[in-house]
């Protein structure tokens, strides 16, 4: 199991839940492709409610129920390994955004 103790990178991909890539889910494509290349972890979040660079209002109230409500992947591991595979998000993301910021890990055991 490798250390991340100390400052490392927090990746926060914005995509939508019906976004898809080769006909699977893309936040699935994505799950994988970090669990392949060894990446120390990743998480799927979904929100109840967002718009992004189109400005269509994504929702779970009732009333105007979303098909296609905002999820965000986190994941973190070194500053490197996250730039590594960018190049590769480049070329599976249609749309979406990448954010990244620095995280100090003070807590990581299996």
């Amino acid at each position: 199991m490798q250390s991340l103790d100390g400052e490392q990178s927090l990746m926060r991909i914005f995509i939508g839940e019906s976004d898809r890539y080769e006909n699977k889910p893309l936040y699935k494509v994505l799950l994988e492709l970090f669990r392949a290349k060894g990446f120390a972890g990743a998480t799927v979040l979904r929100g109840v409610a967002g718009f992004g660079a189109n400005s269509v209002l994504h929702t779970d109230r009732l009333l105007c129920l979303s098909q296609d409500l905002p999820l965000v992947i986190e994941v973190i591991d070194s500053e490197e390994k996250i730039e590594s595979i960018i190049p590769q998000l480049d070329d599976i993301l249609q749309g979406g955004m990448i954010t990244l910021e620095k995280a100090r890990v003070i807590y990581y055991k299996k």
